[in-house]
């Protein structure tokens, strides 16, 4: 899915025909009786006009079983000392019925449960998200034991470090790495990319994919709610239950056009001395428009962002991603691929490379930080020793220090070694793509360590998508000054700040905030925890580690940087949806209480008008669902 195809993709309807075996019957079947009984007394209206007590008793029995819903919900209002469309509506009912329009009174229910069964038709498409989610993958899986015997066990069962195999057109279950075999995926489910993509050992598969072509045996890494797909899962199963402030501010709305409505109606009363109006002016306000579009507009965004592959952890956080203009971040591991390598070892007279490599990986062998596991991968690649380290110590923006077999070990950026030490490794030279990490042992400077790192393929494109909404980009790292122009000028970053601590990072993006901007920080590593808290929104990739996930609001399972922008067009679209949905109401309501107040609309006119805003408000919302469809391959 491009970015571009998202406003098509939206115009879709997304209420489907099976959500039609999902309405409450009970619901349903009140509304038919109701419309029943109302054909019963018009009729006995007609044939029997002056059987007014048989008609009465009918009347109050139907709206006593039509209205029984709106009866409960108006008590609980009530009680709680609130407004609400219910209990304007059931006002409204009886305020026909107390003035003899029965068949009128009746017909209003009928409306009104309609438009109840329109509402929860709408949101149950929106939780149908999660069930369609929950229900793709495989409830029993196969695993390979320690002799390559298959044994079958059921999906909850399965724990980390489980290689489970997966058939060709199987459904992968578990978050993992491939240890045999090579295939095709379609990841389409999890992190929306419509192309095949290649896998063979070594590469990291998602929970979700469908495997296209060949066998293949992958250790588990992530399972059940630690997947990649468990957290989509539950990430739209909180979202349900998050209120973003615009939510609060619908409500709020909602309850004052209610209030509005009525004082509105008893002026009516006063003025007009007509009844029939007063109830006209209640009936015709819908603020269900928004009370309950908001929310399905939230959730159906969440659930959209969930079905690209981001979670994003709360309504507040989608409602500000709206808003955003300036998007952060950091270097290694998010617009580089963050799996640099080391291409060049530089030790100093009287020291073999060899040497060099084993204490500065012994010394990274506890660290977390990419440049540190690249130096732990060429060692082991060389077949080299990892000696025991002591009294371990990890300054973020700096780098580390350790003891190894009794000599005291430095490793990182060029702050680690002293003036006086440094002379010894000035005259080597870095290409401008690659980051030196610095060897100390005993407080002498030992040598440097070359690493490369590339630009993640999906960062020239992602950053383009996003200077074409009118986003600033910066990009904020602890690298050296020539390696942040280069990946800049490859990218297209408008601007660029090196050399900094994670503390320069808080300071920029206060700054940022200070000047009145909205920022989006988006990080990788745990340096970047603090920065990620610290932004309007924090954006940790899916490759990231576990704290930089944690601290962050959105995590993107893909990784791709194009998948940001993806993300606050989503967000765009639920904030427009929200605002047109605020605005008509508003408009429809005044106009159709002025019209009102002035006998213009009757009862039944004001009821449609009441309920076809309502429902068109809704209906509006629920474009912005995701569209889940089966097929054999798994795609969506």
């Amino acid at each position: 899915m491009t970015i571009e195809t998202l406003e098509t993709e939206s115009e879709k309807p997304a209420v489907s025909l099976g959500i039609l075996r999902r309405i409450d019957t009970f619901m349903v079947i009140r509304a038919v009786v109701t419309a029943a009984i109302a054909i019963v007394v018009f009729a006995l209206g007609l044939i029997v006009p002056q059987a007014v007590w048989a008609i009465g008793i009918i009347t109050f029995a139907g709206l006593t079983y039509g209205c029984w819903p709106i009866i409960i919900e108006s008590w609980h209002d009530i009680r709680a000392h609130h407004m609400s469309m219910d209990l304007s509506m059931l006002i409204a009912i009886a305020a026909a019925a107390a003035i003899g329009q029965w068949v009128t009174s009746l017909i209003i229910t009928v409306f009104v449960l309609a438009a109840e069964i329109l509402e929860d038709l709408c949101m149950d498409s929106g939780r149908s998200a999660l069930q369609e989610l929950m229900a793709f993958l495989p409830q029993t899986v196969s695993v390979v034991g320690n002799d390559d015997q298959l044994s079958t066990i059921a999906l909850a069962q399965v724990t980390r470090n489980m290689v489970v195999r997966i058939f060709p057109g199987g459904r992968v279950p578990v978050d993992g790495t491939v240890v045999a075999g090579s295939s095709e995926l379609d990841q389409s489910r999890i992190t929306g990319e419509s192309a095949l993509v290649q896998t063979h050992e070594g590469s990291t598969v998602f929970a979700g994919s469908v495997n296209q072509q060949g066998l293949l045996d992958i250790k588990a890494t992530g399972v059940g709610v630690d997947s990649s797909y468990g957290k989509i899962i539950e990430t739209v199963k909180e979202s349900q239950n998050s209120q973003a402030p615009v939510q609060k501010l619908a409500d709020r709305m909602a309850t004052a056009l209610v209030s509005v409505a009525v004082v509105g109606a008893i002026i009516t009363a006063i003025i007009t001395r007509n009844a029939t109006s007063a109830i006209d002016v209640i009936i015709v306000a819908g603020a269900c428009g928004i009370a309950a579009g908001t929310p399905l507009a939230m959730l159906a965004c969440i659930a959209r962002a969930a079905r690209s592959g981001a979670f994003v952890k709360d309504g507040t956080h989608m409602e500000t991603l709206s808003s955003v203009d300036t998007v952060i971040f950091d270097k290694t591991g998010t617009v580089t691929l963050g799996k640099p390598v080391v291409v060049d070892m530089h030790p100093i007279s009287g020291v073999e490379a060899d040497e060099l490599l084993t204490l500065a990986a012994s010394a990274e062998s506890n660290s977390e930080h990419v440049l540190g596991k690249a130096i732990v991968q060429s060692a082991m690649k060389r077949n080299l020793e990892i000696l025991a380290t002591r009294k371990f110590n990890y300054t973020p923006g700096f780098g580390i220090t350790c003891e190894v077999e009794g000599n005291a070990i430095t490793v990182g950026n060029r702050e680690v070694v002293p003036e006086s030490e440094f002379s010894k490794i000035a005259s080597v030279k870095a290409s401008p793509v690659s980051t030196m990490s610095y060897v100390m042992c005993n407080h002498r400077c030992i040598g440097a360590i070359e690493i490369e790192d590339r630009v993640r393929p999906s960062a020239p494109s992602g950053i383009a998508a996003l200077k074409a909404m009118g986003m600033r980009t910066v990009m904020l790292t602890g690298d050296r000054k020539e390696v942040a122009e280069y990946v800049t000028a490859e990218t297209g970053i408008d601007s660029y700040r090196s050399d900094l601590k994670p503390e320069h990072k808080l300071e920029i993006i206060n700054e940022l905030r200070s000047q009145g901007r909205i920022v989006a920080m988006v990080g990788d590593g745990v340096n970047d925890a603090p920065a990620l808290t610290r932004a309007n929104v924090g954006i940790a990739m899916g490759s990231g580690t576990d704290i930089a996930q944690e601290s962050a609001d959105v995590v993107l399972v893909s990784s791709r940087l194009h998948d940001v922008a993806r993300m606050i067009t989503i967000a765009r679209q639920g904030r427009r949806v929200v605002a047109f949905n605020f605005v008509g109401t508003i408009v429809v309501d005044v106009i159709g209480m002025v019209l009102a107040a002035f006998g213009i609309l009757t009862p039944l006119v004001a009821a449609l008008v009441h309920v076809g805003s309502e429902s068109g408000f809704i209906l509006n919302s629920a474009r912005l669902l995701p569209h889940f469809r089966s097929s054999s391959n798994g795609r969506t």
